[in-house]
């Protein structure tokens, strides 16, 4: 499940997937481009963090067609980079186009290294006509990182994941696993605010579209026991959205997001009591509208419509409904004793609520995502679990209690042909690092699942708050592939 917030997406889409300020520090070259200008001017506001001078940056460097945000959403991305960072330093030019630059800049808080992408307008003044972010490497001059030791990196970890915690900019657990021995894990911050209750390493938290692989190894093993084909037509199980389309989208489309579907995380869901929403049935009521945005396998777009429609087709060819499907093949042979899909208006122990931090006039309050989320999820994201459930997860996958050893092959590898090269079926697949697994990301959600294939680790970060998962898993890549280093 994915709602897009004040983010690369929504500010113009420009990328793909995430003391006082040295101005000019390690910035090589001549004559400064616009884009560089305004790229340090702003890394400056967002290195101070004042509210009041923000603002006032905003409203005169802003251009009207990216004013169409409203200035609430500009000061939150600024205010939000601060308070992770808590200041910045430039390491140079990343990559720059026309009216474009990517800057490197560095965390003060963690050392970490982003990338601070700005867009100008073609024109004098050159105005800000959009900003995002984007992974970056390092500076070239940048010592390597040390290869550890597993003791020597759970060591590293648990003191990077407490000064995070310790400024509040993170509230979760974590686990890191080689095999089935676990290196690390720990648990910080809150549950629930309201009670001031503990996170610990049985919270069970808010996964956002990890359910997405349950899904899809759903489908895969559906197909193994020979109940349907990745090549059969959507039409052979369910006409949605209409004949014609359901004709057209293949199986195999839909694992992809190749399916030319959308999201049904849309203005009806938005607008409507979303306490009828707890069936797949149910949820595909809110995309029954939807047509096809381009032809299936045409190219990639991500779909939530695409994985809630395989909920129903894993319905129809094992004549069990999702959820019990879910549980009685994938959560209850990888011995998952703590995740389910849970109607939230009931009691359920041990669930975190999600937070989001508001940056006010008044300071940073917290917004839970109580009145935001779904009642229940589903096939396509909402369900909930622990680090350690998902580390069984992993385990069960690769080694083949769910499906075969091809079938786990054939799930964890990208589609090009199908125009998918980033992902598998369920599956987000970085080929360079040969790391496989998936996110997920609401308001007051950040989930995230590393399976490492090539050094048997997995990596498991979960968090109640948004947009908080990502320097702790950025961190243990840069640990296990710092591990893959041969020292000459």
């Amino acid at each position: 499940m994915r709602k897009i917030g004040y983010n690369v997406c929504a500010i113009l889409a420009l990328v793909s997937v995430a003391a006082s300020i040295a101005v000019g520090a390690g910035v090589q070259g001549g004559s400064e481009s616009p884009a560089l200008r305004r790229a340090k001017e702003l890394a400056s506001v967002i290195s101070k963090g004042d509210r009041g001078a923000a603002e006032a940056y905003i409203k005169e460097n802003y251009a009207p067609d990216f004013m169409r945000i409203p200035l609430e959403q500009h000061l939150a991305f600024i205010l939000a980079l601060h308070d992770r960072t808590r200041g910045l330093t430039l390491g140079g030019v990343h990559s720059e186009g026309a009216n474009e630059v990517t800057l490197r800049i560095k965390a003060d808080l963690t050392g970490g290294w982003e990338g601070l992408l700005v867009r100008v307008e073609a024109e004098a003044p050159h105005r800000i006509a959009g900003i995002g972010q984007r992974r970056v490497d390092a500076p070239s001059g940048e010592a390597a990182a040390a290869r550890l030791t597993e003791a020597q990196m759970s060591a590293e970890l648990g003191a990077y994941l407490k000064k995070l915690a310790d400024a509040d900019v993170f509230s979760g657990a974590v686990l890191l696993a080689k095999g089935d021995k676990v290196i690390f894990k720990g648990a910080y911050g809150v549950a629930n605010k309201d009670f001031n209750a503990p996170n610990n390493i049985a919270t069970r938290f808010n996964l956002g579209s990890m359910n997405k692989m349950f899904t899809s190894v759903a489908i895969v093993q559906l197909a193994e026991r020979g109940a349907l084909s990745l090549d059969d037509p959507l039409s052979k199980f369910v006409e949605f959205p209409n004949r014609e389309a359901a004709d057209k989208i293949r199986i195999k489309h839909l694992l992809t997001h190749t399916s030319g579907l959308g999201s049904y995380f849309n203005r009806k869901f938005v607008e409507s009591s979303r306490a009828r929403f707890r069936t797949v049935d149910d949820m595909m009521e809110l995309a029954k509208d939807e047509t096809l945005q381009f032809e299936p396998g045409a190219r990639w777009a991500y779909s939530n419509t695409g994985m809630l429609v395989l909920g129903k087709v894993i319905e129809k060819a094992s004549g069990q409904n999702y959820f019990d499907y879910i549980r009685e093949n994938i959560y209850r042979p990888a011995g998952m004793t703590s995740s389910g899909s849970f109607d939230l208006d009931r009691v359920n122990p041990n669930l975190a609520v999600g937070y989001d931090k508001q940056f006010t006039q008044q300071g940073v309050v917290f917004q839970s995502n109580i009145f935001e989320h779904v009642i229940r999820g589903g096939p396509a994201g909402g369900g909930y679990s622990t680090v350690e459930d998902l580390h069984r997860f992993a385990q069960a996958l690769l080694g083949g209690k769910l499906i075969s050893a091809e079938g786990v092959k054939l799930a964890l590898s990208p589609k090009p042909e199908l125009n998918s090269p980033g992902y598998g079926y369920g599956f987000q697949v970085e080929i360079a690092n040969s790391i496989v697994g998936h996110g997920g990301g609401f308001p007051g959600i950040s989930s995230n699942l590393d399976m490492f294939l090539n050094d048997g680790y997995t990596a498991v970060v979960l968090s109640n708050y948004g947009r908080a998962s990502t320097p702790v898993l950025e961190k243990i890549r840069q640990q296990i592939l710092a591990s893959r280093r041969v020292d000459r």
